[in-house]
């Protein structure tokens, strides 16, 4: 649109101006976006900022070229109006009810036809380019707002689902505090009172303290006994617990999980190791993926007349670069659980499989009490 009677200087400076005014849609959009999501508020300064140059600009472009190019039925005005236009209602749109931007759009298209009229454009021509104009920008602002409805969806199911997993872990740090002071605190109170008692008793040089002494000493070994049968518990991780325990958490954290096979007939101490990776796996989806699907999987094969569990877990969401195709696990959990695995002669390994999977495989032979127990 930019013809032969638009000099070089006029044409540097449009660009410019056109570069200025993107760039300040450019942060409108970012702070609208933000805006759109709770994360700040409506930034009104901005707004005037990015209306104020849209205003100026197609001003002097109309007061600069008021007149249509020779042989064309508008002029440089009309599409500096354009281009400035769509960018403001785009920016605008972000930060404003659907209603406004609405009301914004009809002026933008108004403008159009006031600047194709005073470049002398017929009503035949410069009805027919508003609303083409008009038309255009609808679709554009629906779709943008659309896309910005997905993203906030999407925004949310991202927070919900991080939520979710704080609380999981939240609860699970709960139970095992009230495990421990239901069983360890009423024994302390007793053990404070008791060696108060006794120490008083000294005081006064009476008898009983020795007694009393003798009770705290009691009560001071079952409360380790007590306690030591607490962790027991924390620490030993039946099979078929941690994998609806796995089920339960992952489902919480919007993340679909099944499960094929169990642990029945197998020993407490297989249970108690293949539990401990089902845990360890489970705490990896959940801090290193964007996982929707999980599947847990244990079966049964024999290689040389040795039986073997193969316990796997794969799932989706994986994000970053790739890593190694094989490689041993990493991290806190995965040593700990390595070496219960091979104190039984089994072993674990981990597997990238492109575009977003990963795969965790956890093989132990079975014990012969075990073998015949199945048979």
């Amino acid at each position: 649109m930019i013809g032969p009677e638009v000099g070089t200087l006029a044409r540097w400076v449009m660009l410019a101006y056109t570069a200025l005014h993107s760039i300040t849609c450019a942060l409108l959009v970012h702070a609208g976006l933000n805006h759109y999501l709770g994360r700040r508020s409506r930034p009104v300064g901005l707004i005037a900022l990015t209306a104020g140059l849209t205003v100026v600009g197609v001003v002097i472009g109309t007061v600069a070229y008021p007149d249509a190019q020779p042989g064309h039925p508008d002029g440089p005005a009309s599409g500096l109006v354009v281009v400035l236009a769509i960018a403001f209602v785009t920016a605008v749109s972000s930060v404003v009810p659907l209603s406004v931007a609405m009301g914004v759009l009809a002026a933008a298209v108004a403008t159009k036809f006031a600047v194709s009229r005073i470049e002398g454009a017929p009503m035949s021509i410069a009805v027919p380019a508003a609303i083409g104009l008009g038309s255009l920008m609808v679709a554009w602002l629906l779709t943008y707002r659309a896309s910005m409805w997905g993203l906030k969806n999407v925004w949310e199911l991202d927070h919900s689902r991080k939520a979710h997993a704080r609380l999981a872990v939240a609860e699970e740090r709960l139970r095992f505090a009230r495990d421990l002071h239901d069983v360890i605190g009423r024994n302390l109170s007793v053990v404070a009172l008791k060696s108060e008692l006794a120490a008083r008793l000294v005081e006064r040089g009476r008898s009983g303290a020795v007694d009393e002494m003798r009770e705290v000493s009691k009560i001071a070994h079952e409360s380790l006994a007590e306690m030591r049968a607490v962790v027991r518990g924390y620490r030993t991780a039946d099979l078929d617990m941690e994998l609806a325990g796995a089920r339960s958490v992952l489902a919480s954290a919007g993340v679909r999980c099944q499960v094929i096979g169990d642990g029945r007939s197998l020993s407490a101490e297989v249970q108690s190791t293949l539990g401990w990776v089902v845990r360890e796996g489970t705490t990896n989806v959940l801090r290193h993926s964007e996982a929707r699907m999980c599947t847990i999987s244990l079966h049964r094969s024999t290689t040389g007349g040795t039986d073997r569990l193969t316990l796997s877990m794969e799932n989706d969401g994986v994000t970053g670069p790739e890593s190694p195709d094989v490689h041993q696990p990493t991290g806190n959990g995965f040593p700990g659980v390595a070496e219960r695995l091979a104190a039984l002669g089994g072993s674990v390994v981990t597997k990238r499989k492109p575009p977003d999977r990963f795969r965790l495989t956890a093989e132990l032979p079975l014990p012969v009490a075990t073998q015949e127990e199945t048979r």
